[in-house]
Parts: structure tokens; sequence; C-alpha cells
């Protein structure tokens, strides 16, 4: 299920994700970015990540994620609650005042950013509540944590942002310059500090989800030729060469051969029982 934050936190955080694994037996799920950082709370069974490699991670029951250039493949072994905070993608940068330059690619055990603060927070998610009842306590938080909020470049990063998406993400570092007057190192850095991912990093993916919200509502007489032009892109080799990089499927496989959990999560589909839908395309 998604459930938007209190409006006071929308500037930080886009949505609450709240997934349940109903069976015992092994899923497979995959992220790819969406140009969003954020927070996963896991609560009775194991998380484990691979990353294209024989080597496999067991993540901490609560940690952080960065921006992520490659998809990344994540094994549930048994029955499993899980809840992620899906910040906005300058959200990690003007909650917590740390650059979202030092979790690229990577995770932080979220202790070390709240400290025993973190250990209260999963010991309340822990109990059993009502959805409701959780939501408040995700709430209020992170409102806690926006008190103490660091605002720094959002003259800049905002209306960039919103440029960008207007734009759907079709936009190179010379249209941001001559729109902010900054100059593109100092764009650069800005973007970097605050989101994690350079300008055009940061549109290539604007793009592709741009594409993927037009197949989540295609209609039965569009195909995904029509769509890739619509998206920006060349043509559909360049479509799917960009789609596979991102999610390591084609757009084909990413309708038919996986249960979408949301629009940038996926269960590799199997005869398993699947983990509770958020929504489906």
């Amino acid at each position: 299920m998604q459930i938007a934050p209190t409006k006071e936190l929308l500037p930080y955080i886009k949505h609450y994700l709240f997934l349940e694994s109903e069976g015992t037996a092994s899923k497979k799920l995959r992220l790819f970015s969406d140009g969003n950082t954020g927070m996963v709370l896991t609560f009775r069974g194991n998380l484990i990540s691979s990353t294209h490699s024989t080597s496999t991670l067991n993540y901490p029951n609560s940690f952080l994620y960065g921006q992520i250039s490659m998809f990344r493949d994540l094994y549930l072994a048994e029955k499993t609650s899980i809840i992620i905070i899906v910040f906005q993608p300058y959200g990690f940068n003007h909650l917590l005042g740390i650059s979202a330059n030092e979790i690229r690619e990577g995770i932080i055990a979220t202790e070390d950013i709240f400290g025993s603060k973190d250990s209260l927070l999963y010991e309340k998610l822990s109990e059993p509540s009502y959805l409701e009842t959780k939501i408040q306590i995700l709430n209020a938080f992170f409102i806690k944590q926006a008190a103490k909020k660091n605002l720094s470049n959002q003259n800049l990063i905002h209306p960039t942002l919103n440029y960008i998406m207007k734009n759907k993400g079709a936009v190179t570092v010379n249209h941001l310059v001559k729109y902010t007057g900054y100059s593109e190192r100092h764009i650069e850095r800005i973007f970097n500090e605050c989101i994690g991912l350079n300008p055009k990093k940061f549109g290539n993916i604007v793009k592709l989800h741009f594409f993927l919200n037009l197949l989540k509502y295609k209609s039965r007489q569009s195909n995904i030729t029509d769509l890739c032009y619509e998206a920006g892109y060349a043509d559909q080799s360049h479509l799917i060469k960009e789609f596979k990089k991102y999610t390591g499927i084609t757009p084909t496989q990413y309708l038919n051969n996986t249960n979408r959990l949301a629009i940038n999560f996926l269960e590799i589909k199997s005869n398993e029982i699947p983990m509770s839908d958020l929504y489906n395309l």
C-alpha cells in the first residue's frame, strides 16, 4: 500500500510504502532508480541484496539507501513485512543535512544517523497496530527531524527540478545554464550534493519514468514504438538499450514477467505467492 505523508512532510517525503510477503518461499525483487533515495525497515524476515555478481549482502533491519545507477536484486527468504520511506529527490539532503553524494550507490544503517531514536522508531513500528497508527508514528518521527531542516540551495534546486520535470527530462546542461544563470560547474555541484546525481543522469531517469507512466496508461491502439517517440527517444532500439540499462529487462518483460509493487520495485514472476500489490500497470 502506498500512503502519502502528512502535508508538512511533503517537501521531503514522497510517500510511504507498506509491503507484506505472505509466503515462506524465497522471492526475488528488483529495484531500479526513480531519482529518489529512501529508508527501508524490515520486520521478521531477512532482506538480502545482490548486484550482478556472486557477492551478497545481508542488509540491516533498518537502513537508508542512496541513488543507484544500476538495478539491484533483493531476496526475501521468508515471511516479511517491509516499510519503505521514499524521499523526494532532494529529501535526503534537505531533511538530514547530509550530502546525497556521500550515500550514492550505497547504504547507511539508520542507527548511524539517528542513534537511539532509530531503535525507538523500529520498536514502535514492530508492535502490532493499525496502519493509521504506523503512519502517525512515521509522521511524528520525521516532523521532529524536519524541525532541524537544512534548506540551503533550495532556491536553485527546486525550480531546476521542476524545469526538468516539465520538459520530461529532455534537457541538457546548457539548457540549465541558460535557465538558471549559474555556471555548469555550480549546477553539477549542487545536483551532486542535493540529489546524488548529475543533471544529465537525473534527466535520463525522469525521461525513463515518463515513458513508464505512458506505458501504465497506454490504450489498446497504442504500441511501444509510439510511446517511445512520445517520451523523446530517438527510436525503439535506443529506448530498449536505456530501459535494459536501468532495469535489466525489456519493456515487454516489464509488462509480462513482473508483479509491480511500485513503478520501480518489481517482483520477478514465479509460481510462488506474490507480495501484496501496490498498483499494477
